[in-house]
């Protein structure tokens, strides 16, 4: 262990399902200032690299060694700033290059639990700077009596049981990491033979059809990650499209994510299949559903192609996925441009206490 990661014996954090993701939420004074020094101890209360994380809290999977970093903000009319924070599994890469939806759905009960936000009786309403991304969300957590519940009626696709519910309302999501909603100019773009949509309302994503890509898009999480041929396509058409979308080389990036679309199969208005990027999501990521479902309202796109209409000034697009449906609510202005996205998720607190670094 270096010298460095000594001086943190362990760190006070507060374990959290948020939406389909899990990780570690920490307050930013908590955490070393210096970047370099703050992944190694990330890496080591994760177990990474290893594929099994077994030396660590990591799950095995990157859709549980996710972080959070908060810490009361000082920008006017915000509660909070939060910094979402992507750990390899099984490469010692920590990165920041994007967001994450999920993990977002557990800042507010997290910066109340923290005292960083004074509840309110009843529901108290958390704003939230997302430092990744530069733009705002605000969470609705149910406060009875001044302290934030877990417990309730609530039910999203990819989690048992229900929770209490978290309602999430993004602001200027479009091109917050690519400069533009289509960073391209484009609704559609050829890449090697294939039709694409690159994309940015909240989360860079590559929208293609499932049928270009050789497959269904009903197959399984499992069988999608054991098909290498579609796996290599899919990562070469990523390469090329990261430039083009203002990401430069994303060889070692989390984005953008490569999202295969097909008509839906149970009442929504699409179905999809998302690799994020080499691995198959269990689900869809928030944000990413968020994109997926903007470009189901882009004429000529492949998400268009094969969407359900639902072209409404306030429209509830329902995106299927590996797990059940995530439904998102997409506001357009009078000349149908993307005004704001929101939807529903949920949190639990699973343990608060020290993470052991040495």
């Amino acid at each position: 262990m270096s010298e460095g990661i000594a001086a943190y014996s362990s760190i006070r954090c507060m374990w959290m399902r948020g939406g389909t993701s899990k990780g570690g939420y920490f307050l930013s004074d908590d955490l070393p200032e210096d970047t370099a020094l703050r992944d190694a101890v990330l890496l080591r209360v994760m177990g990474s690299p290893d594929s099994k994380q077994i030396d660590g809290m990591g799950g095995a999977d990157p859709l549980t060694s996710k972080v959070g970093v908060i810490k009361k903000s000082d920008r006017p009319g915000i509660d909070v700033d939060y910094l979402f924070l992507q750990v390899f599994v099984d490469r010692a890469v920590v990165t920041d290059k994007q967001n994450c939806g999920n993990i977002l759905a557990g800042v507010g009960p997290f910066a109340i639990e923290r005292g960083l936000v004074d509840a309110k009786d009843g529901q108290t309403k958390v704003t939230i700077f997302m430092e990744n991304t530069g733009q705002t969300a605000t969470a609705t957590i149910e406060t009875p009596n001044g302290k934030p519940v877990y417990t309730g009626n609530a039910r999203i696709d990819g989690v048992p049981g229900t929770s209490a519910p978290i309602p999430l309302l993004f602001s200027d999501t479009a091109g917050t990491t690519c400069g533009a909603l289509l960073p391209t100019g484009n609704n559609v773009d050829v890449i090697d033979g294939v039709n694409v949509t690159m994309i940015d309302n909240g989360m860079p994503v590559v929208v293609l059809s499932a049928s270009d890509m050789g497959i269904t898009g009903r197959e399984s999480r499992e069988e999608l990650e054991a098909n290498d041929v579609l796996r290599a396509k899919l990562e070469n058409i990523r390469l090329q499209c990261g430039p083009l979308m203002n990401l430069g080389d994303v060889s070692d990036a989390s984005v953008p994510k490569m999202t295969m679309v097909s008509p839906a199969e149970h009442g929504g208005v699409v179905s999809t299949r998302t690799f994020i990027p080499h691995r198959c999501h269990a689900s869809i990521g928030v944000l990413g559903a968020v994109s997926v479902a903007t470009a189901c309202l882009l004429p000529g796109s492949p998400a268009a192609d094969v969407a359900a209409n639902n072209t409404n000034a306030l429209s509830t697009l329902s995106v299927e996925h590996p797990s059940g449906e995530m439904s998102v609510i997409i506001e357009k202005t009078n000349d149908g441009a993307v005004d704001r996205a929101g939807l529903l998720r949920t949190a639990r607190k699973l343990f608060d206490g020290d993470v052991f670094i040495d």
